[in-house]
């Protein structure tokens, strides 16, 4: 009979390695190289113009907030663009509101809750996940206003288009970006057949190689290079050792554990679901499983209002992805995020749990 020990270090070794067969090439190597060319291709004046703290905040949030209907990917999969981005002059509200969104609101994850959980809760998800991730960018601007004020005194004296990127065609650059993001959203797609995405990722890889040798000089390429791996070093070890230590947690504490705490639709009951979901690591997608099955929401074990408290905090936020944020922006700005981001997916279940049907929309679910 194995250990405690022994079974949670097997546990953590499990999870990690778990990780790296489901997302090392589909996932995270593409957002590397989407983060690395934003910091070496896009010009800082297109960052500040969106989502700099000067920009019209309909236009920066707007943009921010539906992030994730084109981009498939889960809470580490979004950090390395959060970074770069971040790195180039974003604004910290517009910036986290793209980091809340990026993950909360991929397509392919609300189509699958829609399919696997009911389109009602499927719907509220997009529209929670939304106007959240809207409201907690303005927050974290509001709180953190010294530093957009260090940041406008700093953005300043701009360096001027190079002669390679004056004289390229202005569509090379965001063709550039689309094929990058479609080899990442094709790539991670499990609803399509490996050997058709592979063939189509295969296209897209070439067409990115054809633009780089035809378009972009040797310096840019190395300066590409050298933004990926600056990204990599800093946050794939951290990302590692955090879903380690999920892997462990989660031998001491299984999942099951919370099952009887999830039947009703009270603060409580989603408060939990929006902690658990926050210290959970669950790649996208998953999150719709774990729901509906080992907590027991389509056997109606589990309530809507938690159900939809963990859908809106699990894909956001994890345990590693908070341990990245930490080296990324501080301690302060992290924990004001995950506050952030627990309170109002608690707000989210009980909205969802307690007055939908009352407004004519299918709400609640589970025994609750």
């Amino acid at each position: 009979m194995t250990d405690p020990i022994s079974g949670a270090l097997l546990s953590g070794l499990a999870a990690m390695v778990d990780y790296l067969a489901a997302h090392t090439v589909t996932c995270l190597v593409p957002a590397f190289f989407i983060a690395g060319a934003i910091a070496a291709f896009v010009k800082k004046e297109a960052i500040l113009k969106y989502f700099s703290p000067d920009a019209k905040k309909s236009v920066s949030y707007g943009i921010a907030s539906v992030s994730g209907v084109v981009l498939a990917v889960c809470s580490c999969t979004i950090l390395p663009m959060f970074a770069g981005i971040l790195k180039k002059g974003s604004g910290i509200g517009p910036a986290t509101t793209f980091l809340y969104a990026g993950p909360a609101i991929n397509i392919l994850a609300i189509i699958y809750t829609a399919s696997v959980l009911g389109w009602e809760l499927g719907f509220a998800r997009g529209v929670f996940a939304i106007s959240m991730s809207i409201v907690i960018g303005l927050l974290m601007a509001l709180t953190f206003r010294s530093y957009d004020q260090e940041l406008k005194a700093s953005s300043k004296g701009f360096v001027q288009a190079g002669a390679a990127e004056a004289a390229r065609p202005k569509w090379v650059v965001p063709l550039f970006f689309v094929f990058l993001v479609l080899i990442l959203v094709i790539g991670a797609s499990s609803l399509i057949p490996f050997t058709i995405r592979l063939s189509i990722v295969y296209v897209l890889t070439l067409g990115v190689a054809l633009m780089l040798i035809y378009y972009f000089e040797r310096d840019e390429v190395t300066e590409w290079g050298y933004e990926i791996w600056d990204l990599t070093k800093k946050i794939f070890p951290i990302l590692i050792a955090g879903t380690f230590l999920v892997g462990i947690i989660a031998f001491f504490l299984p999942p099951e554990t919370f099952r009887p705490f999830f039947g009703d639709n009270s603060v409580g009951a989603c408060l939990l679901g929006a902690v658990v979901g926050t210290i959970l690591y669950m790649p996208t997608l998953l999150e719709v499983p774990i729901i509906g099955g080992t907590f027991g929401y389509t056997q109606g074990i589990m309530a809507g209002g938690p159900a939809l408290a963990l859908l809106l905090s699990g894909p956001a936020v994890s345990l590693p992805s908070l341990l990245v944020l930490y080296r990324i922006m501080g301690a302060k700005k992290t924990a004001v995020f995950a506050l952030l981001v627990i309170a109002f997916s608690t707000v989210g279940g009980v909205i969802y749990g307690n007055f939908f049907p009352y407004l004519g929309l299918p709400g609640g679910g589970g025994s609750g």
